[in-house]
């Protein structure tokens, strides 16, 4: 028996349906791919970057002051082994692409 699909949402940004979908079906140890949009002022270009995948989950951001729990910002993470050792993470937005490699 399969365990329950995981459910990926943002508080922030739709995430991509196929992109939650493709999300779900990574194992840790699979390679992948991930280009994102940055954007400064005007100027737009594609940063990509990869690795091997360790995990999926969120981070949970707040205010600087205390607020309602309901204030919170939540956004998916995927977290991975960069090819020089070094752990990294992305978030995951509306422009965001991950491959499998």
């Amino acid at each position: 028996m399969n365990p329950p699909a995981m459910t990926i949402t943002s508080a922030t940004q739709k995430v991509d349906p196929a992109l939650a979908q493709f999300l779900t079906t990574l194992k840790a140890g699979d390679r992948i791919k991930i280009t994102q949009r940055v954007r400064v002022g005007s100027r737009v270009w594609p940063a990509t970057t990869g690795g091997v995948f360790r995990h999926i989950d969120y981070l949970a951001t707040g205010l600087s002051t205390e607020r309602v729990p309901e204030d919170d910002i939540v956004v998916p993470i995927v977290h991975f082994l960069k090819d020089n050792g070094e752990l990294s993470s992305v978030a995951i937005d509306e422009h965001t692409k991950v491959e499998k490699v």
